[in-house]
């Protein structure tokens, strides 16, 4: 009998049943070592000798699979197959040989892209040697992260209490939420105003054509500047005849794009779905692990971190053979099409996200799915389906037109286009896309050319120019893979540790930089902005790809950045801290010192009115305060803007944030004895809502509080009974009701957007699993078996909020913590403490029985 090492306990027992009873599957439950948070894990001046640890629930089944491979023949290695599953193989194998365990026995390491039995018995007929030169580039990898945040974090410190570690990658990632919102502050807005004709052809149909030249000059966006130009070309062209110059029908081919990639699926997943880019790999690491198919347990999709875009040979042919069956031989293209990477610095060769079997459509396998495994699946096999069918034909047609009057002249364009063969959009059928909507396909009606057109109006509107939008998950991730920062496994956590550490917030699925985080990214761009360049983080990032592919040596990358990066830290702590202040105070000035309604100095006093406000650092971060300190004790945080300041407003009074536009009753943000809420109206009558979860005080605005006080907001009449879809916030957070039947929303943000299409959706699922209250709720995270046995451990959302179930035992998770964001060894950690309280002996009791 051989041992099969794996990371989870889902893929374990999976692969258990592919391979029978001449193999035992153990799982790792991911890394089983890692550096410990502490000085000395990494020392450079030992030629970068690392110590690793082992944390207690590694320690026990590393002991269980030591003994395991003991009593065995030889051991396999089937972790995932790129440089975290060949570092997490390395590791297993360093304990296992500490341990005195394999003796002369085989090793044998294996990799495949897809939990399909075909796939794990063809791998199993291939092993290999563990790959040095991965498990070389993961070690350097760790080690510079490692070295980075220890030896800055102090520094930072030390110049910025309060602030928090700043890593390797995230902290370039946070530069450019930071440089977009700095970019926004700068953005000076612009009116102009478009014109354009509704026009009538001689067979009476309709279309509207657009400004684009006048009196021969070509006009430009920002060209029409003022209201008054606007109304004098609008009178002319009321007065204008119109005859048409050309008509010029273009046909254009539309290819399909590649099948997914990791940071491509994040991005598809955010803008069509509303999933984080955690969510997303949460979701696809359910669907690669193994689904029960009627019986049948099979990984639905490939591995899900990769930056590939190529399919292997015979899922081409597979994909192809669905085309011509699904959709007939005329969408199949005559050989299969090729893709290739276009992010810089793509990582290792694997395949691009698609299903394992093309036979299994979305529609098959949605009984066997939740609703957001079915969404994602659907999402990869109809991308995947699609990069194999032939090009969509469109033809787009462009009309131009003359208007003459007044002794002047102005030229119109007309623009629309024509499917005339569907081709890959068929792949996409009736739901909106990215890949199956056409920003311009608006038909035109048949026009002749030189024929008259008759003028019914014209529409004169005034535009102002916008800045830049801030990111989101999706466009973050996305230039970060543009510039070459950051690989597919670590997109998902460095966004999450920009939220944990309180560096950006997420609003409207925008990033929001915060205070502190704009002060740590201020203090490197100005004393360590080599280490914050993209061009030189996406240069080391090659060199890790280059001693992945044997080509350099981890230790001599690690000595040559080190040498300079000791040197800089070195350099900044002789620095005094009010010399920091000084350069943060003149970087963050429209931050720090917002523009006074009164036109006065900013960084004047407002309570003593002869100090200088200035940064100062407490023991919990930043804040404003006066020089006159200790006469004057005016202080106030971070963006506020108010007379008083934070020592004397923040909400022990009302701040008023406007008025009712439909009751003109004035609306204010007030703080109770159950936490801030908003008030429209005085008195007994007056209506009140508490701040949901997540939304801060300091950032509540008009806008914001008035939606707050418009809930439970009306989504729609239900197609089926006519009854009203309303949303809301509860005591257990958002929901939709809908004729009695609740169902959760995911975010309160979903509240104020959800559609009725959605909404319908939700609403039936909920109805469909049944609205008992003494039923289980589903599970939210599935985290695998139980080590000891006896069951499943789950995370839930029950009446008092999330918690981790085994068995009886259900043990609430900490205040603040993301349920989704729970790991296999947390989840024990609570049910041990949990079991002092009888759970331990309830859950035994079940595993005994």
């Amino acid at each position: 009998m051989d041992v099969v090492i794996v990371e989870s306990p889902a893929k374990a027992k999976t692969i258990n049943k592919y391979l029978g009873k001449d193999y035992k599957v153990l799982a790792s439950f991911g890394h089983v070592r890692d550096l410990p948070a502490k000085d000395g894990s990494v020392r450079p001046d030992e030629d970068f000798a690392m110590s690793w640890a082992v944390d207690s629930p590694s320690a026990k089944r590393l002991s269980e699979i030591a003994k395991a491979v003991k009593e065995a023949d030889g051991l396999i290695l089937a972790t995932d197959p790129d440089r975290e599953g060949e570092a997490i193989s390395w590791h297993v194998l360093e304990v296992l040989r500490q341990k005195r365990a394999l003796k002369d026995k085989p090793v044998r390491r294996v990799v495949f892209n897809a939990i399909t039995k075909k796939a794990v018995l063809d791998a199993m007929a291939e092993p290999r040697e563990i790959d040095a030169s991965l498990v070389d580039a993961y070690l350097a990898r760790r080690a510079l992260d490692y070295l980075v945040g220890f030896t800055l974090s102090p520094v930072l410190w030390r110049k910025l209490p309060g602030a928090r570690s700043a890593g390797r990658v995230q902290s370039v990632a946070l530069r450019l939420v930071c440089d977009r919102e700095a970019e926004i502050e700068r953005f000076v807005r612009e009116d102009y105003w478009q014109i354009a004709a509704l026009l009538d052809t001689p067979r009476a149909e309709r279309f509207e054509a657009r400004l684009t030249t006048l009196d021969g000059r070509k006009l430009q966006k920002l060209d029409i500047k003022s209201e008054g130009e606007a109304q004098a070309i609008k009178a002319m062209l009321e007065g204008a005849t119109y005859r048409v110059l050309s008509v010029e029908a273009k046909p254009t081919r539309r290819n399909p794009a590649p099948p997914f990639t990791t940071s491509t699926l994040q991005q598809a997943a955010s803008s069509r779905l509303g999933f984080s880019a955690s969510r997303t790999m949460q979701v696809a690491q359910r669907l690669y692990e193994g689904v029960d198919i009627g019986g049948e347990t099979a990984g639905l999709i490939t591995y899900m971190r990769t930056d590939g875009v190529q399919m292997a040979p015979e899922a081409l042919e597979q994909a192809r053979a669905a085309v011509g069956q699904t959709f007939g031989e005329r969408y199949l293209p005559e050989k299969p099409r090729v893709y290739s990477v276009k992010a810089k610095n793509a990582q290792e060769a694997h395949e691009a996200i698609r299903p394992t079997d093309f036979s299994r459509t979305p529609e098959q396998v949605r009984k066997y799915l939740d609703a957001d495994q079915a969404r994602l699946y659907e999402m990869i096999w109809k991308r995947a389906i699609a990069s194999q069918m032939q090009a969509a034909e469109i033809e787009r047609t462009t009309v131009e037109i003359e208007a003459t009057g007044s002794g002047r002249r102005a030229g119109l364009r007309a623009v629309g286009s024509v499917v005339r063969f569907d081709g890959f959009l068929a792949a996409y059928a009736e739901i909106k896309d990215d890949d199956s909507e056409d920003e311009e396909s608006r038909r035109l009606p048949e026009i002749r050319s030189g024929e008259a057109l008759n003028c019914e109006r014209i529409d004169a509107t005034k535009h102002t120019t916008e800045p830049p939008p801030r990111y989101s998950e999706a466009s973050l991730i996305k230039k970060m893979e543009e510039l070459g920062i950051g690989r597919p496994s670590t997109y998902a956590a460095t966004l999450k540790t920009l939220e944990d550490r309180d560096y950006v917030t997420i609003e409207k699925r925008r990033l929001v930089p915060q205070a502190k985080g704009r002060i740590v990214t201020a203090f490197l761009e100005n004393f360590f902005r080599r280490y914050v360049e993209y061009d030189f983080t996406a240069d080391l990032e090659e060199k890790l790809d280059d001693i992945s592919a044997g080509k350099l040596s981890w230790k001599e990358v690690l000595r040559d950045f080190w040498r300079d990066f000791s040197g800089a830290v070195g350099d900044i702590k002789e620095l005094r801290v009010a010399d920091v202040l000084d350069v943060l105070n003149e970087e963050l000035a429209p931050l720090v010192f917002p523009a006074r309604e009164d036109g006065g100095d900013p960084r004047l006093c407002p309570k003593c009115g002869t100090g200088r406000l200035s940064l100062k650092l407490g023991r919990y971060g930043a804040f404003v305060g006066c020089s006159n300190y200790p006469e004057c004790g005016y202080t106030r945080q971070l963006g506020e803007n108010g007379e008083n300041g934070a020592g004397d407003a923040g909400l022990d009074g009302n701040r008023v944030l406007g008025t009712d536009p439909f009751t003109g009753e004035e609306i204010t943000l007030r703080s109770g004895r159950f936490g801030p809420y908003v008030q429209r109206g005085d008195g007994k009558e007056a209506k009140r809502a508490s701040l949901p979860k997540g939304w801060k005080p300091e950032d509540l605005d008009h806008e914001r509080a008035l939606a707050l006080l418009s809930l439970p907001r009306d989504v729609g009449p239900h197609p089926e009974t006519g009854k009203m879809i309303s949303a809301g916030i509860g005591r257990y957070g958002p929901f939709l009701l809908h004729d009695g039947t609740y169902a959760n929303l995911d975010s309160v943000e979903d509240v104020f957007s959800i559609g009725l299409n959605r909404a319908v959706s939700l609403i039936a699922e909920k109805k469909a699993k049944g609205n008992g209250r003494r039923s289980k709720p589903a599970a939210l995270k599935e985290l695998g078996e139980h080590p000891d046995g006896g069951g499943a451990v789950t995370v839930r959302d029950g009446r008092y909020g999330p918690y981790v179930n085994f068995g009886k035992v259900n043990a609430t998770l900490p205040k603040g913590k993301d349920p989704m964001s729970v790991t296999m060894e947390e989840a024990l950690a609570l049910i041990a403490a949990k079991g002092g309280k009888g759970g331990k002996k309830a859950a035994r009791g079940k595993a005994g029985g």
